[in-house]
């Protein structure tokens, strides 16, 4: 089915998701954290407000995988920059 966005982007869905491929391409981080995640879960953090690894080390790893759209495969890779930054998950 062809969706248009705000932003007047065009884009086929087969799902009722409403998000637009090209804006989340826009928008993905270059570097940091959150760029080394799918969409999926970094808009999982970002809703809960989770934009720094300090707020990460905040919440334990069952709290991050009950977010929706956050998986068992983003978990290693959050694991290991809490460590590289010197910080573990609560």
């Amino acid at each position: 089915m062809l969706k248009i966005c705000e932003k007047g982007h065009q884009f086929f869905k087969s799902s009722e998701c409403p998000t637009c491929p090209v804006c989340e391409q826009e928008s993905k981080p270059k570097d940091g954290f959150l760029s080394l995640l799918p969409a999926p879960a970094r808009r999982a953090l970002e809703n809960r407000n989770i934009h720094t690894l300090d707020e990460l080390s905040k919440f334990s790893e069952v709290e991050i995988l009950k977010l929706h759209g956050m998986g068992k495969s983003s978990l290693p890779k959050l694991r290991k920059a809490l460590v590289d930054a010197g910080l573990v998950f609560k």
